[in-house]
């Protein structure tokens, strides 16, 4: 093959939104690949209704993260992983004691929607005991209190989906 060829060739790759060609000439092999697009959101300076709303069905949808909206986007009541981190420093939660998300995903306070939740405001709580559960791509993961103390506040409601560094449990 000469450099012409290749030319010809990374131009028709390229024209039909290609991401990867293999070609053997031995025994002639040939590969094509064509990966799916992500989604992208483009935020303006000055929001447009039509935006904030579109921006607000991609995230509702699972196909962008809050952390993808701008701050002048971001309505009441949903965090960026950043301000969950910030919250759980300390200033607005009054505790020291915070047991954040490690992980997105949909939290449960019960093990069975029959169960009673594992804890509840008032409840005292040993380091390593249970708190909920945060399912993830179909992996249910326990989320153990990282104190002893007695559950000041739970932070988040059942079937609540949860962000990275979310506040979830106040313990004091």
């Amino acid at each position: 093959m000469n450099v012409d060829e290749i030319i010809k060739l990374m131009q028709a790759v390229s024209e039909n939104g290609l991401t990867s060609l293999e070609l053997k000439e031995g025994e002639l092999k040939l590969s094509l690949k064509r990966e799916k697009e992500m989604p992208q959101i483009v935020t303006v300076s000055a929001p447009s209704a039509d935006a904030v709303s579109m921006q607000m069905a991609a995230v509702q949808n699972g196909l962008a993260g809050p952390s993808m909206m701008s701050p002048a986007m971001m309505p009441q009541g949903v965090m960026t992983p950043q301000a969950a981190r910030d919250t759980a420093s300390g200033a607005d939660i009054g505790s020291d004691k915070v047991v954040t998300s490690p992980l997105v995903g949909t939290f449960y306070n019960a093990s069975s929607p029959d169960a009673a939740p594992f804890v509840q405001a008032g409840d005292t709580v040993k380091k390593g005991q249970v708190l909920g559960i945060i399912e993830a791509m179909k992996l249910m993961n326990e989320i153990e209190s990282e104190y002893d103390g007695v559950v000041e506040a739970v932070l988040v409601n059942n079937e609540e989906v949860v962000e990275y560094g979310q506040p979830l449990f106040r313990i004091k």
